[in-house]
């Protein structure tokens, strides 16, 4: 039984455990950022003064066992029709009732997963009510994930402004892991929010498992405009500090035409393999889905890119 140690945050990390949930024979743990203040979530935050929840119940929603009516509750939002709950999601809400009432954010998401079933471990990666910061290119300081997001400025690094405690079971799951997934996700406001957390960050230094980067298919507008997969990774690299990335798995689908125009309304653009020589491994794939009129990974692909990689390994 291998063990799993997936880095994320945000819908990316969703559709990637969507696959790697299929896996047979592992056991799997989410360590998940808590930084988002947009929407529900935002709004929860500060009104209780509690970690994100959003990625967590998105997460949850995603390792669940099935579509149970606990998922469908949980994933259900108030419309504009709804006095102070609109545009709530009733899971953060039921997350945040359970914090206060058991006094532990990480008991709630405990309690929620026993319920929901879900296959793995979900472990938010601090329990600190944490904001980030970002610089800028040109110098500029911008406060929160939401107002970074929104910035469509050139980001140069991600940072918090304070001292930010790991929660513990987050470093034991990158410790014993086997396997070290990075991804999918924005870079700066949905993985890095992990990774710059000290203790997590030297501990991913020191890891003795395989870390394997699963690499974003589309540039995101104010984030990674003009990135390539190497440039995906180099900013990984530079807020660690260290070269720690094995392999990085990206796609090689070809993608409708009418498809990229849509996307390029929102100046998002397909990320492409810059240079043939790398320090890590390089797997090219078939990973996404169009079924639904937008791009998405598909959760049957990545199971099977991920088993290649066990099965080249044994």
């Amino acid at each position: 039984m291998k063990k799993v140690a997936v880095i994320g945050g945000g819908t990316g990390q969703s559709a990637l455990l969507r696959g790697l949930k299929q896996v047979e024979d592992i056991e799997l743990y989410t360590i998940v950022a808590v930084a988002d203040d947009g929407g529900s979530t935002g709004r929860l935050r500060d009104d209780l003064h509690i970690p994100a929840m959003g990625d967590v119940r998105a997460v949850m929603l995603a390792l669940a066992e099935s579509e149970s009516l606990m998922a469908e509750m949980m994933n259900y939002r108030f419309d504009n029709n709804s006095g102070s709950l609109a545009g709530h999601n009733l899971g953060n809400i039921i997350l945040s009732a359970l914090t206060k009432k058991t006094g532990s954010f990480a008991q709630a998401i405990t309690d929620i997963s026993n319920v929901m079933r879900i296959k793995g471990t979900v472990i938010p990666s601090t329990l600190n009510d944490v904001t980030l910061y970002a610089k800028t290119a040109d110098g500029k300081i911008i406060e929160g994930e939401h107002n970074i997001t929104d910035s469509h400025t050139v980001i140069d690094r991600v940072f918090y402004n304070q001292y930010v405690g790991v929660y513990p079971d987050a470093l034991v799951a990158i410790r014993e892991a086997d396997y070290i997934v990075i991804g999918l996700g924005s870079v700066y406001t949905s993985i890095l929010p992990n990774i710059i957390i000290d203790d997590i960050r030297r501990e991913l230094c020191e890891a003795k498992g395989k870390v394997i980067y699963y690499c974003n298919c589309m540039t995101q507008h104010g984030e990674t405009d003009d990135y390539t997969v190497e440039k995906h990774v180099e900013a990984l690299h530079k807020h660690l500090g260290k070269e720690i990335i094995d392999t990085v798995v990206y796609s090689v689908d070809d993608i409708p035409e009418e498809m990229l125009e849509k996307y390029r309304l929102e100046e998002s653009y397909p990320v492409k393999l810059g240079c043939k020589e790398h320090d890590y491994e390089v797997v090219g794939c078939s990973l996404l889905n169009f079924d639904s009129g937008v791009i998405r990974h598909d959760a049957d692909k990545v199971r099977r890119s991920f088993d290649e990689i066990i099965r080249e390994d044994n």
